[in-house]
């Protein structure tokens, strides 16, 4: 019997997501501002992140401190080259831009990277009401010189970005079983492969 349900809410989640990204397409938006953001190469404005397209996803990352956000990123960064097919992509937090570049590199992270610095973009365009440093993702277009937001969306767990948690769900782990860390490597008391020089 549990099967079963667990296959009938399958279908209504399969169901819900069709009639979302339905309502997702059709929506019109809401123009903002031409924000400013921090880069390695200096200043830059959201419309420059559109690097010359029409559409822009801009990835909301809480920044290096943070376990989940950087799980969201190591997922979102595989798929990066498909979603690039399509339209602009750059993950924003308000870390510094040298400590972007840092955690992208120890990563392998391929993002365009820029800083918000916590200032008015953030807090005015937050996936999370009231918050202004929440994980999520908003998706812009341009229209001349005018950028309408569409679609936002926050990162948690069990939602539709990361399917790290979809796939332990299946497993009976819940969210409060697991949390993800930036390293699984465990040193071991003794190396085998007769290299002086271990790091970590």
């Amino acid at each position: 019997m549990s099967s079963e349900r667990i296959e009938e809410i399958q279908k209504q989640i399969f169901d819900l997501i069709g009639e979302l990204e339905t309502l997702q397409r059709s929506n019109s938006g809401d123009e903002v501002p031409n924000y400013s953001f921090a880069t390695e190469h200096g200043e830059v404005s959201l419309l420059d992140l559109f690097g010359g397209r029409d559409k822009l996803l801009l990835i909301h990352n809480m920044g290096q401190g943070c376990r989940y956000c950087t799980m969201w990123a190591d997922g979102l960064n595989g798929i990066l080259s498909h979603l690039e097919s399509a339209m602009a992509v750059a993950l924003v937090s308000k870390d510094a831009p040298e400590l972007q570049r840092r955690m992208a590199n120890s990563r392998g992270w391929r993002f365009r990277l820029a800083s918000h610095g916590g200032g008015d973009y953030i807090k005015e365009q937050t996936v999370n009401e009231g918050s202004d440093n929440y994980p999520g993702v908003a998706t812009y277009k341009r229209d001349g010189e005018k950028i309408i937001r569409l679609n936002s969306s926050i990162f948690g767990p069990g939602d539709l970005y990361c399917s790290t948690w979809n796939l332990l769900a299946m497993a009976g782990i819940s969210f409060d079983d697991w949390t993800p860390q930036y390293a699984y490597w465990t040193r071991p008391e003794k190396m085998d492969d007769g290299g002086k020089v271990v790091l970590g």
